[in-house]
Formats: structure tokens, sequence, C-alpha cells
């Protein structure tokens, strides 16, 4: 009898012992299934289930970026974000880029509050990227502006023939192969790329006179590519207010009751890396893909740059 109850009380001793670890394995998994949705999604989707206002920060030379596109379309769809902020650092990039960041903040814009706040700089794209919000701060030292487009190209006929190496072109029709790294840039083809670019500049001009309420020809005064300091762009109305992202708030608490305080939580501005060899990828880019692969040759199309040297 007694050999029975000490097996039984071994037993029970064993089977508690198995629970606890039964309980650690499964406080284990959650912790696991925790870091893999934050991995997968950055943003952390469980904070972002409450109200919140969204933060995209949008850094560095601009260009085609279906990512940011896809965020702020689930920003103007998503009835947590009651505003958005839109953080601008950056000299611009090309006027496609700009003009899909543009549009997709005003898609924001029609169901929520969008303020702009620039940083260091938000010039040329940048800016043009601001201007989409219902109001634009900066710091009295930053810079904007820069409201202009450009197109660079390089002809090398000359050090070719000086190296012994001929080059030649077959094109269907005269602008077909204009401009051309192997042949000077004729008449024609000058005057049709100064048409592409002046045509998107009245676009600009446009864009800029409509969202600051300005006359056009004041505008075409100021859009003559210099850059101004945050001061100098409230007085020619090209900002509405001085201040950073603690005054946006404010504004925003003011006239458009959104609380002071909603979290504010950061869009990510990259999709998440995709295992060890995206992580390996971005290590190389971060170590030397400014060095070997300047951003500004990334750039494809029209540029609205401001400093591109």
């Amino acid at each position: 009898m007694s050999f029975d109850t000490d097996a039984w009380l071994e037993r029970r001793k064993l089977a508690r012992r198995l629970n606890w670890w039964r309980l650690v394995a499964v406080l284990a998994l959650l912790a696991v299934g925790l870091g893999a949705l934050w991995w997968i999604d950055p943003g952390n989707v469980i904070a972002r289930r409450q109200d919140h206002v969204a933060r995209l920060e949008i850094a560095g030379l601009i260009a085609e970026n279906p990512w940011w596109a896809e965020k702020l379309q689930e920003a103007a769809e998503d009835d947590h974000v009651k505003a958005l902020i839109v953080y601008v650092n950056s000299p611009g990039g090309s006027t496609y880029g700009g003009e899909q960041l543009y549009t997709g903040i005003r898609r924001v814009a029609e169901t929520k509050p969008v303020v702009a706040v620039i940083g260091t700089m938000g010039a040329s794209a940048g800016y043009m990227t601001a201007i989409a919000a219902d109001r634009v701060f900066a710091r009295e030292t930053s810079l904007t502006g820069s409201i202009g487009v450009l197109f660079q190209t390089a002809e090398f006929s000359e050090l070719l023939g000086k190296l012994g190496v001929s080059a030649e072109s077959i094109a269907s029709g005269p602008l077909k192969d204009q401009p051309s790294p192997i042949k000077p840039l004729s008449p024609e083809g000058r005057e049709q790329l100064r048409r592409m670019v002046m045509e998107t500049y009245d676009w600009f001009v446009g864009l800029v006179a409509e969202r600051r309420q300005l006359p056009p020809e004041q505008v075409r005064v100021l859009a003559d590519g210099r850059v101004y300091s945050g001061r100098a762009a409230l007085n020619h109305g090209l900002i509405d207010e001085l201040g950073s992202i603690a005054e946006a708030r404010r504004w925003l608490a003011e006239s458009k009751a959104i609380s002071d305080d909603l979290p504010l939580q950061d869009i990510p501005s990259e999709p998440p890396i995709d295992g060890w060899r995206g992580m390996a990828g971005q290590a190389f880019s971060a170590l030397f893909g400014k060095s070997l692969f300047p951003e500004r040759l990334r750039l494809d199309g029209l540029v609205s740059l401001w400093h591109p040297e």
C-alpha cells in the first residue's frame, strides 16, 4: 500500500512538473509569435489597432516608391488613423516620385487632417510633397522652395574620338536618339527637351499656386530654382507656420480637435527585411551603396532636386 502511495505521489509530482514546462513552452511560443509579428510588420499592428496620429517620414532622395504609395493608401482607409503628419527631410528627387507622394497625401487629406513638417530640408520634389498637406510647418533655418525642374545629360563624342573609338546610332526618327552620349545634341532635340522641362515646370507652378493660394505670376517670380529659409518661405507664403512636430500636434488639437493624448505611431518608411538575404542586401547597401552607386544616378526621368552637384 505504501509503495502505491509513493508511486502515486511521484506521478503527481511529474505531472505538475510537466504542466509547468507546458506553460513555459506556450509562453515561449507566444513570445516568438509576437516577435515574428513585429518582424513582419515593424509598425506593430497591435498598437495600430487603437486610435492614433500616423507619422510618415520622407527622407533622402525621392523616387518612385510603391511602398510609400501603399502605406498612404492604408492610412487613408484606416479609421484608427485620425490624422497624418508627413515629416519631410529631402532635397527632392524625380518629379514622378514627387507627384506620386503628392497624390497619395491628397488622397489621405480627403478623409482626415494632414500636416507637413519640413526638417532640415524640404526642397524641389520635397517641397512638392509638403504642399499636399493642409498645413505646412518648417523651422526658421529649414531650407525649402527650389521650385523648378531640370534635365541633365552628358555627351562623350569628343572624348571617344581622342581615344580612337567611333560609335554609331541608327534611329527610327530624328529625335529617337536625343539625347545621346555618343553624339552632340541637335537643335531640334534641345528644343524638345526644353519644351518637356517647361511643361513640367508649368505644372509644378500650378500646384504651388493652387495649394498656397498665390497668383501664378507671383509663384513664377519665386520659382526661379532658389531655396528659401523657413523664415523667408513664411514671408513669401510658401509655408504656413514656423515650428516642428510639437507645433503641428498643437495645431491639430486646436483646429481639428485631434487630441494631443492620441499616440504618435510611425509608419514604416520601407518594407521589412525579408530573411537573411534581405538583411545581407540591406547591409551591403548601407556600407557600399552610396559610394559605389550615388543616389542621383538612380533617378530616372525629369528631376526636381536642389543642389544636384
